[in-house]
């Protein structure tokens, strides 16, 4: 699948390559394949919006692109770059952080101590995880309220902060979101996708978004495609699916 052009500007910190670009990607479940010699660009600096009905494989494909889940073909590279390992240590090396479904969070850990794990995993150096803390705190103010609080008393809303958070402080260049919407209600689910969407003009962070809310996703989107049995049926703007019965079809 080819690139497609957003508006023309240079966002903070383009590069030359995609920030992912996959191509023939194939993968599955118990002999089963998910995804069917899938390809996909996600340009530096780009928020791409990727939708379709339950169980067609977008989680996989977020699984894959950040070396949860081996694909049986295809390649991937990141920035231009072939990761040396297919696996979320070289993904996260190589400037790419997940928010998976379901948030997975530690409940039993507040949520100070979840940044604290975060930080050592990534292995910042503790003369600059406080530095780190204030940059998601500045994105995500609200977090100051709940910080000293376990995970599993939060709601739902907080610790999606929480596990979008903890990516954050890796400070990536790509960020996969995966399903932000579960559980959140609309205007909670639009507090929080503004700021993050944000980061795309102040850091030209590249964002990749498994989205059902597609009313606040497209807003935010350059972008979309839509995946059906593991392929994908669609790509343009998010404009291109204004009309509510063509977007229906595509379900």
């Amino acid at each position: 699948m080819s690139p497609a052009s957003t508006d023309g500007l240079k966002r903070p910190g383009q590069a030359q390559a995609p920030a992912i670009q996959a191509l023939g990607l194939t993968a599955g479940f118990g002999g089963r394949d998910v995804l069917q010699d899938v390809s996909l660009t996600l340009n530096d600096g780009e928020i791409l919006c990727l939708i379709g009905h339950n169980g067609a494989g977008k989680s996989t494909l977020l699984r894959v692109l950040f070396g949860l889940h081996r694909p049986s073909a295809g390649t991937l590279r990141v920035f231009g770059e072939q990761p040396g390992q297919h696996s979320p240590a070289a993904m996260g090396a190589a400037g790419v952080a997940l928010v998976p479904e379901g948030r997975g969070v530690f409940p039993d850990l507040t949520v100070e101590e979840i940044f604290g794990l975060a930080l050592w995993s990534a292995g910042v150096p503790k003369s600059g995880q406080r530095e780190r803390v204030d940059e998601v705190l500045d994105v995500l103010p609200r977090i100051k309220e709940f910080r000293t609080r376990r995970a599993g008393t939060l709601s739902g809303g907080q610790q999606q902060m929480v596990s979008i958070g903890r990516a954050l402080l890796t400070r990536p260049r790509v960020l996969l979101l995966d399903e932000p919407s579960i559980g959140l209600a609309p205007k909670l689910f639009q507090d929080l996708i503004r700021p993050i969407a944000a980061l795309r003009e102040s850091r030209g962070m590249a964002i990749l978004l498994v989205e059902q809310n597609v009313r606040e996703a497209f807003a935010v989107s350059d972008r979309v495609l839509v995946m059906r049995s593991g392929k994908f049926i669609f790509e343009g703007a998010p404009s291109e699916l204004d009309d509510h019965a063509k977007l229906m079809e595509l379900f």
